[in-house]
């Protein structure tokens, strides 16, 4: 059995800055147009204050930096290709708003040769170095000769 790739400890980050255009694409993509992301009006009456990200914009965040480590160890005559088989203990800590960036730390924690597996923690932090959100993500290591 060839052995997969990933080396614990291996990290990437990725850091981009949410604005009001990520919100409302994000919206129509997922049909969720709940007053708390887009009615700014409705939310000045909040604790919050603003419109707040939804949870699950911020976490896709983490596809890019679960790609950048893939691309690290997966070549065109690769043996395998890494594929996302999902996330768990997704936590969202603190609220996202626009104009916040956030960075996203993803980190190679555990490698199962034998089930052809690796969970990498991923840790999201806004501009002021404030964690907003936490979770795991698991790859599959699919053999690409089936």
């Amino acid at each position: 059995m060839t052995a997969i790739p990933a080396e614990i400890g291996a990290e990437v980050r990725f850091s981009k800055t949410l604005g009001e255009t990520d919100f409302y694409l994000f919206s129509g993509i997922s049909g969720d147009f709940d007053k708390v992301h887009v009615n700014e009006e409705y939310m000045k009456t909040t604790v919050f204050g603003r419109r707040i990200a939804h949870g699950l914009l911020v976490l896709s965040l983490s596809s890019n930096t679960a790609s950048m480590m893939s691309s690290r160890y997966t070549t065109a005559d690769s043996p395998f290709t890494p594929v996302s088989a999902g996330y768990d203990k997704v936590r969202f800590l603190k609220p996202v708003f626009i104009g916040d960036t956030i960075t996203v730390a993803y980190q190679v924690a555990e490698v199962d040769q034998e089930r052809r597996r690796s969970r990498s923690r991923v840790e999201m932090t806004n501009q002021a170095g404030e964690t907003v959100l936490v979770a795991e993500h698991l790859l599959a290591w699919v053999p690409r000769d089936v």
